[in-house]
């Protein structure tokens, strides 16, 4: 045991993409054999992650989850910023310039249109919840767009680091939901060709909601979603610590 326990230590990132593939694999099975279908695996699986994730912190006490404990410390060097960029940019692999260019200013007003009502949305809760300042409801409403913009905002604008991880969690939520619900609304708004694709990962944003819905609904529109979702997350940190930030803090005051 201790042998096994020195090699996954010195192996740790190969470790990591086993401890994944085998949270995927379970997730798959479930949605298909238990659930038929009706969840996607990738919502499962994020839904995993986050109780494994939970479990890692009280066990440890640590501040990253399951990659506190030592044979897992290789999920948290997988989960870290330069893998997840290169997912991100990943999904976009396989879409067609053609359709992405007649496409483009469809996309475009769906990624203004989609940034300013989750921003709206995160405002209004973080409104509701009690919060007054404008770095608070300003970091909280970026998170409502993802996950990714909400701490990038909130280190901009000075907020607290409870809010900070307050604005993931709102975003992490609305990954989730996004990811189950795409393939169950797909046919009624007509999400079944490149176009529609490109407007809806515009309005969603969050690229691994978006990917992970599209490829329930049909795997060959997950590049075209995310194009649209992953310049949704560069344009959110941009807007949201800058224009929305100065535009609270003139209402506020």
């Amino acid at each position: 045991m201790e042998i096994l326990l020195n090699l996954i230590e010195k192996n740790g990132l190969v470790f990591g993409f086993l401890v994944i593939g085998l949270i995927v694999l379970v997730s798959d099975v479930i949605s298909k054999k238990v659930l038929k279908g009706k969840i996607p695996g990738s919502a499962i699986a994020i839904f995993f992650g986050l109780v494994l994730g939970y479990l890692g912190g009280v066990i440890t006490g640590g501040e990253k989850g399951l990659s506190d404990i030592q044979i897992f410390k290789g999920v948290g060097f997988l989960g870290g910023a330069m893998f997840r960029d290169f997912a991100i940019v990943a999904t976009a692999m396989g879409a067609s310039i053609y359709l992405v260019k007649r496409a483009g200013l469809l996309g475009m007003v769906s990624l203004f249109l989609g940034i300013l009502f989750f921003f709206f949305i995160g405002v209004v809760l973080a409104f509701v919840w009690g919060y007054r300042d404008a770095a608070s409801l300003c970091t909280i409403g970026a998170g409502a767009c993802t996950y990714i913009v909400g701490p990038v905002t909130g280190a901009a604008v000075g907020a607290s680091s409870d809010v900070i991880a307050l604005s993931i969690a709102t975003g992490v939520v609305k990954t989730i939901v996004v990811t189950i619900l795409t393939p169950m609304v797909a046919k009624r708004i007509h999400l079944n060709s490149p176009e529609s694709a490109m407007a809806y990962g515009g309005l969603m944003g969050t690229s691994s909601g978006v990917a992970a819905g599209l490829a329930a609904t049909d795997p060959k529109l997950v590049p075209y979603g995310a194009v649209t979702a992953t310049f949704y997350t560069g344009l959110g940190c941009l807007l949201c610590p800058s224009i929305f930030y100065i535009v609270l803090k003139i209402i506020l005051n």
